[in-house]
């Protein structure tokens, strides 16, 4: 069962057109899974929005903070990915699985953890400068979210394995079944169903939709896991419940903190401008949110595009390949940023017609039409500094990159957008005050990023 992967990922090419057929196979279930995830938010801006701005606004907010939590997490967990990559491309079958037994340990730990800080969100809620109205239904949604935090560590953890043994499209097709569930789940539940004895809630209506369809989603995913015979040389059931190992549990941590600390300041470098731009006011919130989910939809090509060339990188590495896994490297950031100058021209230039789809509030529209702007160097940057990201990653090079977030996304995105948003300096033109003052700082981070880690891969791997 094994041997077909393997003789898969040891077709190498040369040039670049053979790369992009390598790569393809395994990025294309990647964007559409990933957009699927993405539309459990989208789904839920549509219609928390529809039932009321004060509903969008705490969900901006409740979002906002179980992102930062959960994506930080995530990022540890998915360390499975390169490690089990490296060991699959090596033929070490047995050991991968093993690799996904300890990561499912370290899922269930950091979910207790996470469950703490939803139930307690108030710095949160004290950096947004919530409004007591706000703040009950921020902590109505977190609440929901807590019992949907332990499914969705569990599925990262099937996602993470699964792209390091080159099986994307089983991660998609669960991921695709878990949205056609979460669409009639939240709109019964965010506007009640009277005639069913649903009641109305809003915003804490989509928590709980989300927290349902996790946890069919994580159980359809163990089931696959136990019963398709592609699982079957990774032992992944035939000892039962692979007991803690230390030593790698420690390995996953060794790789996991600095990339989840990496993923966090890169996710709170945005997430945390959602918090900021809160104190301003409802209407630059609601289309600061908008603007985010717009592009949040667009990185889905480059996080595929990151996922497969990440994948086969790590296999060939394992398989002993380095010039090869070096080769693919490059060959997937020319890649991605070519398909992201194309998506941004698109999206930049249909902008009106794009916020149409998602309010009908002139007021809203107006607030978050000046944020796409910034948008075909953003999501340019953005895509170039994801796939540099992972592929550093495929290499087990997670530290650098850390700091280079932390300096960029923190430094010149966060700190240096609160400071032209809330004209900090006196200087600040009133074209970047506000929310687009962050937009142009994020923008300018994000630059430097992608600059600072397609350097240090040219640094770090070469020949």
């Amino acid at each position: 069962m094994s041997s077909a992967p393997a003789r898969t990922i040891s077709q190498r090419g040369q040039g670049f057109w053979t790369d992009v057929r390598r790569i393809t196979p395994l990025a294309w279930p990647v964007v559409v899974g990933q957009i699927a995830v993405l539309a459990f938010s989208t789904i839920d801006t549509v219609l928390v929005g529809r039932h009321s701005p004060a509903d969008l606004a705490a969900f901006a907010v409740g979002a906002a903070a179980y992102v930062t939590i959960f994506v930080g997490f995530m990022g540890i967990v998915l360390a499975v990915s390169p490690i089990a990559g490296q060991l699959f491309g090596a033929q070490r079958l047995e050991a991968a699985g093993d690799e996904a037994h300890q990561a499912v340990w370290l899922a269930l730990v950091l979910s207790v953890l996470g469950c703490l800080l939803l139930l307690f969100p108030q710095p949160f809620l004290w950096v947004a400068k919530a409004s007591p109205e706000i703040a009950e239904r921020v902590r109505g949604y977190l609440l929901a979210l807590t019992f949907a935090l332990p499914p969705a560590m569990l599925f990262t953890v099937f996602r993470g394995f699964n792209t390091a043994v080159s099986r994307p499209k089983a991660v998609m097709a669960l991921q695709l079944g878990g949205l056609v569930l979460k669409l009639p789940l939240s709109a019964a539940l965010v506007f009640g169903v009277p005639s069913l004895g649903v009641p109305e809630l809003g915003v804490t209506g989509a928590g709980i939709a989300t927290a349902l369809a996790m946890w069919v989603q994580v159980l359809l995913a163990a089931v696959l896991l136990r019963r398709d015979p592609f699982y079957a040389p990774f032992k992944l059931w035939g000892r039962g419940v692979h007991e803690p190992n230390r030593k790698a549990l420690w390995g996953l941590l060794r790789l996991g903190v600095p990339m989840g600390l990496a993923i966090l300041v890169e996710v709170t470098g945005f997430s945390m401008m959602a918090l900021l731009i809160s104190r301003i006011g409802t209407l630059p919130v609601a289309g600061h949110q908008i603007a985010v989910n717009i592009v949040s939809l667009m990185f889905m090509l480059p996080l595929g595009l990151a996922n497969a060339t990440g994948t086969l990188v790590a296999q060939r590495i394992g398989a002993g390949d380095l010039a090869d896994a070096r080769r693919l490297g490059w060959h997937g950031i020319a890649l991605g940023a070519a398909l992201a100058t194309a998506l941004g021209l698109l999206i930049y230039l249909t902008s009106q017609q794009v916020i149409a789809l998602y309010t009908t509030d002139a007021a809203v529209a107006a607030a978050a039409l000046p944020l796409l702007a910034w948008l075909v160097v953003f999501h340019l940057a953005d895509a170039v500094q994801t796939i540099a990201a992972f592929v550093l990653r495929a290499w087990r090079i997670a530290t650098l990159p850390m700091f280079i977030y932390a300096g960029t996304l923190w430094g010149m995105g966060l700190a240096g957008g609160y400071t032209l948003a809330f004209n900090l300096l006196g200087n600040t033109p009133p074209a970047l005050q506000g929310a687009p003052g962050f937009w142009a700082a994020a923008t300018s981070g994000l630059v430097v990023a992608g600059v600072a880690l397609a350097a240090l891969m040219q640094l770090k791997l070469r020949a």
